[in-house]
């Protein structure tokens, strides 16, 4: 299923951007995967954030770098029913809450966390907004991975604050973790990379379903970004490749299904 109205508690909903320059991302965007962006609203109560847009509906979200220091990056929002109950267990469970639980105006209420095996992530308690649109199609959100050198401890935290179950599945010679509600995966794990510098924090990585991934990192290339190497093949999984944009902000491309089917 590709359009979406609603998502259920402890399944990513939505993905945004965090940007030094969010009119030259939209361009970027744009000649990436199609998206056209409209605004959230006036810019004093929006704080300048848009929604980036496909075939008119909202995919993904887009704003301004709000505090010196913070780097360009896409992050992860989680749903949940009760946002202030998810920071509690974030509390209780060795992570840190960075921002809120605080009201969106009407769109949901918004808490930012973080932890030192799981990386930074939000939760999102739907008002009027509910999350991506669309899902699982070419230019939509595909999957959502944590990278971190202590997945024990991502397992733990995870599963005490929004009741993810792990599975751990081999997939071309690696062990890979499966994050499920239910019997269903929702998203993903697995240790850092070897050549990710140890200064980087565990992290998460969104996967965008594209066409044609050699197309797509190529166009990557031609509009400014760069990629992380060449795309690979994974049977059961597809074609994928790891891409930054002109601003550094890493995320993924992948022709196919998504790890969990």
């Amino acid at each position: 299923m590709s359009e979406r109205t609603s998502y259920e508690p402890g399944v990513p909903s939505w993905v945004d951007l965090a940007s030094p320059d969010p009119e030259a991302s939209a361009t970027f965007y744009g000649g990436l995967f199609g998206w056209e962006v409209q605004s959230a609203g006036p810019i004093e109560e929006s704080g300048g954030y848009g929604m980036f847009t496909l075939r008119g509906k909202q995919v993904a979200g887009v704003g301004p770098i709000m505090q010196e220091g913070q780097p360009p990056a896409w992050s992860v929002y989680v749903a949940t029913e009760d946002a202030d109950a998810v920071a509690a267990r974030v509390s209780e469970a060795g992570g840190n809450v960075l921002f809120g639980p605080t009201d969106v105006m009407d769109a949901g209420r918004l808490a930012v966390f973080a932890h030192p095996a799981g990386g930074t992530i939000g939760t999102w308690q739907a008002g009027n907004h509910t999350g991506a649109a669309i899902v699982n199609e070419p230019g939509a959100l595909n999957w959502n991975e944590l990278q971190t050198r202590d997945i024990e401890g991502a397992k733990a935290f995870y599963a005490a604050v929004f009741g993810w179950q792990p599975d751990d599945q081999e997939f071309g010679g690696m062990t890979y973790t499966m994050f499920n509600v239910g019997d269903v995966p929702v998203a993903g794990a697995m240790p850092t990379p070897s050549q990710v510098p140890d200064e980087v924090p565990a992290f998460w990585l969104s996967y965008f379903t594209v066409e044609d991934c050699d197309a797509a990192v190529a166009e990557v290339e031609e509009l400014g970004g760069r990629a992380f190497g060449a795309p690979h093949s994974l049977e059961g999984v597809g074609r994928f490749a790891v891409v930054a944009d002109p601003h550094g902000a890493t995320f993924g491309v992948i022709a196919g299904e998504p790890p969990a089917e």
